[in-house]
């Protein structure tokens, strides 16, 4: 019988061998790609069940189960976008394998994740409207239209779900008995997460929506757009703020309500007095001379208008007579519009230097300023003192006497 012997294949190159390692690096992706995986699939569970929510159900139990529904896969699908973050973009930035936008987006969530302790409540849609925008951001990327414009519904409707909520939260604190500090940085909070929206919702936000409400505030956007890019100076940042205001009394009426926005108003007309006063180069305090006066103007015609509960009777019967004032003053405008605006400016002036007589020592400087500025316009006389005293006071043995 014949003897047959044993070939021995390098295993590296049989057919079969090299099915099986193509086989194996399919069936046993990445972290990266398990990740992904999972993002995919509970995003698509959150997309199908948020257009559920959007249904006219008229069963009360069962429109109760659906937004139930929503709540638990929406956490279920925040949490993969979260392990994401930890599992693969941590690993690429340690490994300096990571992209740009990669390393961005986890120095972005460091900063988000030191509220925690500090800001609960801040932190909750701090993460919440990150790792949404994160998502948002990668789906762009991946060039996918038609998820890409499924996805948006429910990111516009979240995104602004959770900025009112983390506005109506600044304006709850700014409520509370805070330190000067605390209350500065919460107004700059509320600046800066107007603008947030302003900038990374709202050009969607149009797009989405060609209602009235957005054409109204198309105006004060373009306006904005102005300083949207380049270097501001101080004089620029709290006329961007002035804008931001007035869009958000426009979008967030309920989440900023009047009593916030007319301490945010205050507190920017306080920044634009000290810069007055403060700036030594005539051209830039004219230039903040002219903010001033616009800002009165918004504060007292856009908000004090609207406002009907007054803590003071005798606040509401002056802020009348400035009204019936201010009435008779626009009679002008279109006819004398040169005596119109030299009239709103001495109304504007005089209404701004009582209200900061009250507190002289503080706003001795503006109120110099002011009554020069009256002097120009001709409503006020410079008396200088001509007294001069004839008494003679000696000091002898460390007392003053007359002589």
């Amino acid at each position: 019988m014949e003897e047959r012997s044993l070939r021995v294949y390098d295993s590296e190159k049989t057919f079969f061998s090299k099915l099986t390692n193509t086989l194996t690096k399919i069936i046993i992706p990445t972290q990266v790609g398990i990740n992904s995986m999972l993002i995919s699939i509970k995003r698509n569970n959150v997309l199908k069940t948020y257009e559920n929510t959007l249904e006219d159900i008229e069963n009360v139990e069962k429109k109760e189960a659906i937004k139930k529904k929503f709540e638990d896969v929406y956490a279920l699908y925040l949490e993969a976008v979260d392990k994401h973050i930890m599992d693969s973009i941590y690993k690429k930035v340690k490994n300096d394998t990571a992209t740009d936008f990669e390393k961005n987006a986890l120095s972005k969530y460091y900063t988000v994740i030191h509220l925690k302790d500090s800001e609960y409540l801040e932190y909750k849609y701090r993460k919440q409207i990150y790792l949404l925008e994160l998502d948002y951001q990668s789906i762009k990327r991946s060039e996918k239209p038609k998820l890409l414009e499924k996805y948006k519904k429910f990111y516009l409707k979240e995104m602004e779900v959770l900025y009112k909520g983390l506005l109506k939260h600044y304006s709850i604190k700014l409520a509370d008995n805070l330190t000067y500090g605390t209350k500065e940085e919460t107004y700059n909070k509320i600046f800066s997460t107007v603008e947030e929206y302003i900038s990374n919702v709202m050009p969607l936000k149009f797009e989405q929506d060609k209602s009235k409400e957005y054409a109204q505030i198309l105006e004060d956007y373009n306006n904005y757009e102005k300083f949207a890019v380049g270097k501001l100076d101080q004089n620029d940042n709290i006329e961007k703020n002035m804008i931001l205001l007035s869009i958000s009394r426009k979008l967030f009426t309920h989440s900023l309500p009047l009593i916030v926005a007319e301490q945010c108003y205050i507190k920017l007309l306080k920044d634009i007095r000290s810069l007055i006063v403060d700036t030594k180069v005539i051209r830039k305090q004219e230039k903040a001379y002219s903010l001033l006066i616009r800002l009165i103007e918004e504060y007292n015609i856009k908000l004090l208008s609207t406002k009907i509960y007054w803590d003071k009777p005798s606040d509401r019967e002056e802020y009348k007579e400035f009204w019936k004032k201010y009435q008779e003053i626009s009679e002008l405008k279109g006819i004398n519009n040169a005596e119109y605006n030299e009239q709103l400016e001495i109304l504007f002036i005089t209404n701004d230097l009582k209200k900061v007589s009250l507190n002289e020592n503080k706003y001795y400087k503006i109120i110099k300023f002011y009554k020069n500025k009256l002097v120009e316009l001709g409503v006020m006389k410079n008396l200088k003192n001509s007294f001069s005293s004839n008494i003679n006071l000696h000091s002898t043995s460390k007392k003053l006497c007359r002589k």
